[in-house]
C-alpha cells in the first residue's frame, strides 16, 4: 500500500514541479499571444491530436464558457473537409509537445495559405510547429512523471495550466463577472449558484391594497398558496406583509381589521438582480420562506425558499 502512495506522491510532485518551471519560464510570448486573440474577430481554434487533443478540447471550452468564442477542431477531420471551419477571421491555438505531429501539417498550412494567426504550444523550439508559429510557446524540459519519458504526464499538465492561465488572462481583460458566466454556464451546479432572483421568481404574486379587508386578503393567501400577501400602497409600493404570524398575532378581531392594521411593515425584500444564493441565505438566516423581489419599491416578483432548493442553490 506504500508503495502506491510512494508513486502517488512522485507523481504530483513531478507534475508541480513541472508548473512551477512552466511558471517561472514565461516570458513576452504570452502577452503576445493575449494580443493575438484579442485581436481576432472571429473564433479561437484549439487543436491538437490524441492526448494533447483532449487537452485542446477543455482549453476550447474553457475559453468558451470565459467570454472567449472558440471551438475544437481535430485536425485529422480538418484534412478531411473541417478546414472549412478555420476562416481568417479566427486564430488558431495549436498543441504538439513534439511539435512534429504529423496530423497537424495540412491545418498548419491552411493557416499559413490565409494568414490566420497561429499560436503554437509545443517543447521544442525548433520544431516545425513552433518554427511556423506567429507565437511560439515553448514547454520547459520537465521529465515526464511516468520516470520512462513515454506517458504524456508532465507535458499535458504544463499545457493544460497554460490554457487555463491564458483563459483566466483574457477573462480579467475583459473583466469577466460571475454573472456573465451564467450566460455560457446555466447548467449544473455552478449555473445554480449563479442563477438571479429573477430566474427563480414568480411574477404571479400574492397583493393586497393597504385598504383590502382582511375577509379578501385571507382569499389571496389562500389562492395563491404562498402562505402570505404583499401589501401595497396607492403609488403600487410594496409598504408591508402579511404571514402566518400576523394572522396569529391579530387572531381576536381579525376579520375587522383592514390589509394595513395586520401587516408587517418594510419586509424584508431583495432584487430582481440579485444572486439567489444571497436570498436563500438571507432567508435562512432570517427563518423566513419568502421574499418579495423589489425594484424602485415596486415588487416585481416572489421567491421561496424551495424554489431555490429545487434549483440546486445550496
Amino acid at each position: 500500500m506504500n508503495g502506491y502512495l510512494d508513486t502517488a506522491r512522485r507523481v504530483i510532485r513531478t507534475e508541480a514541479q513541472a508548473l512551477a518551471m512552466l511558471a517561472d519560464g514565461l516570458g513576452p510570448e504570452f502577452r503576445q499571444a493575449i494580443d493575438v486573440i484579442l485581436q481576432a474577430r472571429g473564433r479561437i481554434i484549439v487543436s491538437g491530436m490524441g492526448k494533447s487533443g483532449h487537452i485542446a478540447r477543455k482549453i476550447a471550452a474553457t475559453f468558451a464558457s470565459t467570454g472567449t468564442p472558440a471551438q475544437f477542431v481535430h485536425p485529422a477531420e480538418a484534412s478531411h473537409g473541417d478546414l472549412g471551419m478555420v476562416t481568417e477571421a479566427d486564430a488558431v491555438l495549436m498543441l504538439s509537445n513534439s511539435g512534429e505531429t504529423p496530423e497537424l501539417a495540412d491545418l498548419i498550412a491552411h493557416t499559413r495559405r490565409f494568414n490566420i494567426p497561429l499560436i503554437g504550444v509545443a517543447s521544442r523550439p525548433q520544431s516545425t510547429l513552433l518554427r511556423q508559429a506567429d507565437v511560439a510557446l515553448v514547454l520547459p524540459a520537465a521529465p515526464e512523471a511516468c520516470g520512462t519519458g513515454i506517458v504524456p504526464t508532465s507535458s499535458t499538465t504544463m499545457t493544460l495550466a497554460l490554457g487555463d492561465a491564458l483563459a483566466i488572462a483574457l477573462m480579467e481583460h475583459r473583466q469577466f463577472t460571475p454573472e456573465h458566466f451564467r450566460t455560457f454556464h446555466p447548467g449544473g451546479k455552478l449555473g445554480a449558484r449563479l442563477a438571479k432572483v429573477a430566474d427563480l421568481m414568480h411574477s404571479d404574486m400574492p397583493l393586497v391594497h393597504e385598504d383590502t379587508p382582511m375577509t379578501e386578503a385571507l382569499l389571496v393567501i389562500s389562492q395563491k398558496g404562498f402562505g402570505v400577501t404583499g401589501v401595497t400602497n396607492e403609488q403600487g409600493d410594496l409598504v408591508g406583509i402579511i404571514t402566518d404570524g400576523d394572522l396569529r398575532r391579530h387572531m381576536q378581531g381579525l376579520l375587522d381589521n383592514s390589509a394595513a392594521q395586520v401587516m408587517t411593515r418594510d419586509p424584508r425584500t431583495i432584487g430582481p438582480d440579485a444572486l439567489a444564493e444571497a436570498a436563500l441565505a438571507e432567508m435562512q438566516s432570517r427563518k423566513i420562506t419568502c421574499l418579495f423581489a423589489v425594484e424602485n419599491n415596486r415588487p416585481q416578483g416572489i421567491l421561496q425558499v424551495h424554489d431555490c432548493l429545487r434549483a440546486g442553490v445550496v
